[in-house]
């Protein structure tokens, strides 16, 4: 069997790491390249593999050209993962948007200028954020969904340009794999102000890091057909991972001991709306061809991600809920992110994450933001019509 090689893009990220870490357990197959920026974090994430012939890594940066020519050229598989996501992202749009597009523009530009270009696999990953703002009764979709994304949100549009750039360049295969959100067991001690932009009625079907990782390791094999290539599929890790962020809430508290969000978190704190999140009609496509799922159930997915933190983290249950609210609260009045400095200060970014003064106002209590029931069965949500009209036909 002749050896490929995978250049892979944004390697020392979540998702990328993952896929690294599959693809280097089929080493005897497959040569790794890697494009990372020459930091202290990256050289110390990287010293293991520096010395193992099979994996080549080159210090770079995705917006300069010559960098991800070094990457591409002799590669047989692209795999751009790479680029700016939240929290980087919140904080700084305008690079995002730049640094996304230019980063997909140098790929594209270089996979062109291979001799060998009809005969290369070209992957991108794109992103749930590209179908924009998405709450019940709205919380079905496919990829044919219309891609609007929510105000303010410049990493959404950074990811439909760039995926626009990979559709239209005329690459003999193409395909664009749209991630959720990923399930690792670092999201339980991430904190920052963007959690409150999430609105708790709202749904996200999630995808864990190790079938993300898995995911980007099988596209790389001989088995994929032709008719896998040139679209788009939606990233998931089934049914089970279908949540609404009110459910996701609770589970991420309950993983380190603590109460549930009614104990711990004001709702006035939540957005009430413009949030990406939404349950697929299609996403089981993508498992049909490349068999990536691992259908871990997920509370014992929970309960791993848990065991896997520092040993401290096991005593959060210790701390009493109102100090765990007085900790969190600083976070919903961060000056320029907070979702209630915006109240006060940013007419026009409480207007979009809220709707009005009178929606805002009318939530008294948990009971005002708690989402009912849904159900999370596509047939059977069908059987009820309960899902949105507009669904892929694919």
């Amino acid at each position: 069997m002749t050896r490929k090689t995978v250049f892979l893009t944004g390697a020392t990220g979540n998702m990328g790491w993952a896929g690294f870490q599959e693809l280097y357990k089929r080493k005897d197959r497959f040569d790794i390249r890697i494009l990372a920026r020459d930091s202290k974090k990256n050289r110390n994430m990287l010293k293991g593999y520096l010395s193992d012939p099979s994996v080549t890594v080159i210090w770079g940066d995705l917006t300069r050209y010559e960098d991800v020519l070094a990457g591409v050229t002799g590669s047989d598989y692209v795999l751009h993962v790479g680029g700016m996501v939240s929290p980087a992202a919140d904080y700084y749009p305008q690079k995002t948007l730049k640094v996304n597009v230019s980063a997909a523009e140098n790929v594209v530009k270089a996979v062109l200028a291979q001799p060998n270009a009809d005969d290369m696999r070209v992957v991108y990953i794109g992103s749930v954020a590209q179908y924009g703002d998405r709450n019940p009764p709205r919380h079905w979709g496919g990829v044919d969904e219309p891609q609007t994304p929510a105000k303010y949100d410049m990493y959404a549009l950074s990811k439909i340009r760039s995926e626009e750039i990979f559709a239209n360049a005329g690459l003999k295969r193409w395909v664009s794999l749209r991630q959720s959100g990923i399930l690792y067991p670092g999201i339980l001690k991430v904190v920052n102000p963007t959690a409150f932009h999430v609105p708790v009625g709202g749904v996200l079907e999630w995808a864990t890091i190790e079938d993300s990782g898995r995911l980007l390791a099988q596209v790389c094999e001989d088995w994929v057909p032709d008719e896998f290539w040139n679209q788009a599929y939606n990233i998931s890790s089934g049914e089970q991972y279908r949540m609404t962020n009110y459910e996701f809430e609770t589970r991420l508290l309950n993983g380190l001991g603590l109460p549930g969000p009614e104990k711990v978190f004001e709702p006035q704190w939540f957005a009430l709306k413009n949030f990406h999140g939404m349950w697929y009609t299609d996403a089981d496509r993508l498992e049909e061809f490349l068999h990536f799922r691992a259908n871990t159930p997920i509370d014992e997915y929970f309960a791993t991600m848990k065991s896997k933190l520092p040993w401290f983290y096991s005593l959060a249950f210790l701390a009493p809920a109102w100090a765990v609210k007085m900790f969190m609260k600083p976070y919903a009045f961060e000056k320029g992110m907070g979702t209630q400095w915006w109240v006060e200060n940013d007419q026009e970014k409480f207007l979009a994450y809220y709707g009005s003064r009178e929606a805002y106002d009318a939530i008294k209590s948990w009971d005002d933001v708690r989402p009912a029931p849904l159900e999370k069965n596509l047939e059977t949500a069908r059987a009820k019509g309960d899902t949105h009209p507009v669904e892929s036909t694919k």
